[in-house]
């Protein structure tokens, strides 16, 4: 049972300095460089005297000094908020807008200027990192203090930030490390989510507190399939940390085999639904690799219930269940009226245990409206629709709202809308999701009414828009194809009618 996240990475550290910590295609860093260069960053930090317990961005992409940062900004006793290099500008302010960080790590170059706020850049960064200190841990992130903050898409446009405390991710790793997934210790594991996505401490926290070695993917490599192909059989991967869809991409390559990747003996998967067609194509290229499914929402930490999915289970269900609940947490299932329903109805997941975040940052409306007590304890509303089987057995049945995943992102229709109507070629747009034959969503289309133009072609229009909205919108929230019509359909209500243009696009209508 670990007690306490800083003291475990560092124990590693002072007992095998030499054992590698990350791996950034073949920039290595050691464990004794990880504790040296936090260490050096917590210092600094402390000799910034910031106001106590104020968050603290943490800005770039796939590499060692993200997780440097992290551990540095916790020990010198604040939260970290990581924010991904491919993120739009508005995205960056509204979050600095809404977290009011003390300071900003920019671990790549930022793209807004003219900020009050204290930034340490890449320079000053390196120079830091270089630097030996002597640093007790005298007032770090402990107990309910939050240890990091992510920001998730919000219905309103604006994103939200959910507060993780040290207890929280205390829950979410000792289950991480327990028999639950049989993690092996000192593992490669694949490091590619990016941060400021939380399905990325399922892969870093865990292989950190075990000794074992990030094998860090940047986003440049994962995008390519070329390098992609060539490149993963060079990892010497034990475990693989990522949403279905990745592992999708993968399984293109005809030579993403057990006989050539020997080592791989471990897939973990969330942040999206696990299909059974991925689930029976992996058993069969990797019948020695043990395959779990995971459910979570950010604001439970990550997840909270798992499956390890067998050819049994691919053979009892048409779609994979998302598995029994951790030991300290309790999931119910709740009518529209919020009364428990009894085995095998469909109702709203309700999580209450210890893993359940104390709410949005600086949010106090939305923390109302989507947390609540269950017995007494924290618990959060998912808007995950579920049955439970009289075994305790999750299945999953959609969201009772307008949100999907994509690719591992949670994705606010609503919000998409907004941002795609800040465009001058828009009158009225919607984003529709359509589905695949598993109910899985593979593609985010548009929906638009247009305003009077000179385009020649709807492809020019198209590109205009993309080239207008891009600096608003993160790029896994522009939809792929963009359809044009007169007028929007109506409900009674006079509103548009998002559920008949879904059902349209999925031929249900």
């Amino acid at each position: 049972m670990i007690n306490n996240m800083l003291n475990q990475v560092d124990f590693i550290a002072n007992t095998q300095p030499n054992k590698v910590a990350y791996d950034e295609l073949g920039r290595i860093h050691t464990y004794g460089q990880l504790k040296q260069a936090s260490d050096s960053l917590a210092s600094f930090l402390d000799s910034m005297a910031l106001p106590e317990k104020a968050p603290i961005m943490v800005y770039g992409g796939q590499q060692f000094e993200m997780i440097a940062g992290f551990l540095a900004t916790t020990k010198a006793g604040h939260a970290y908020i990581p924010v991904d290099v491919n993120s739009a500008e508005e995205r960056l302010t509204d979050i600095i807008d809404i977290a009011e960080p003390a300071a900003i790590l920019a671990i790549d170059d930022l793209p807004i200027t003219n900020l009050s706020i204290p930034i340490i850049g890449k320079i000053q960064l390196k120079k830091i990192f270089s630097e030996t200190v002597s640093y007790e841990l005298t007032h770090p992130v402990k107990k309910d203090e939050n240890f990091y903050i992510i920001f998730t898409s919000g219905t309103t446009g604006k994103p939200k930030g959910v507060q993780i405390s040290h207890n929280n991710l205390l829950s979410f790793a000792n289950w991480m490390v327990s028999e639950a997934f049989n993690w092996p210790s000192e593992s490669n594991v694949l490091s590619q989510p990016p941060y400021s996505f939380d399905l990325s401490v399922m892969d870093w926290v865990p292989t950190l507190i075990t000794g074992g070695t990030l094998k860090a993917l940047p986003k440049t490599a994962a995008d390519d399939f070329k390098v992609l192909f060539s490149t993963l059989p060079k990892m010497d991967l034990n475990v693989w940390v990522s949403t279905p869809s990745f592992a999708d991409v993968a399984l293109l390559d005809p030579t993403f085999t057990q006989e050539n990747h020997p080592k791989l003996i471990r897939f973990l998967f969330c942040g999206e639904v696990l299909t059974r067609t991925t689930a029976e194509k992996l058993l069969i290229r990797f019948p020695d690799a043990e395959i779990y499914n995971t459910y979570g929402p950010t604001e439970a930490t990550v997840a909270v219930s798992s499956l390890l999915i067998t050819k049994e289970i691919i053979d009892s269900y048409d779609k994979m269940p998302i598995g029994y609940v951790k030991a300290d947490t309790k999931i119910t299932i709740q009518d529209g009226d919020g009364q428990n329903i009894s085995s095998g109805q469909k109702g709203e997941i309700i999580i209450s245990g210890p893993s359940v975040s104390k709410g949005y940052l600086n949010n106090t409306e939305k923390t109302k409206l989507a947390f609540t007590k269950v017995d007494g304890v924290q618990a959060y509303k998912t808007g995950d629709l579920a049955t439970i089987d009289e075994n305790g057995l999750l299945h999953y049945q959609g969201r009772s709202d307008f949100q999907i995943k994509l690719h591992g992102f949670r994705i606010e229709l609503e919000e998409v809308a907004q941002q795609l109507q800040q465009s001058q070629w828009i009158e009225q747009a919607v984003a529709v999701p359509r589905y695949d034959n598993d109910g899985k969503v593979k593609q985010l289309l548009a929906i638009i009414v247009a305003k009077t133009n000179d385009f020649a072609k709807p492809m020019l229009l198209t590109n205009a828009i993309k080239e207008e909205v891009k600096d608003v919108m993160m790029p896994y929230m522009m939809p792929s194809r963009f359809i044009y019509r007169e007028t929007m359909p109506l409900t009674p209500n006079g509103k548009i009618d998002l559920k008949g243009l879904i059902a349209e696009v999925n031929g249900n209508a």
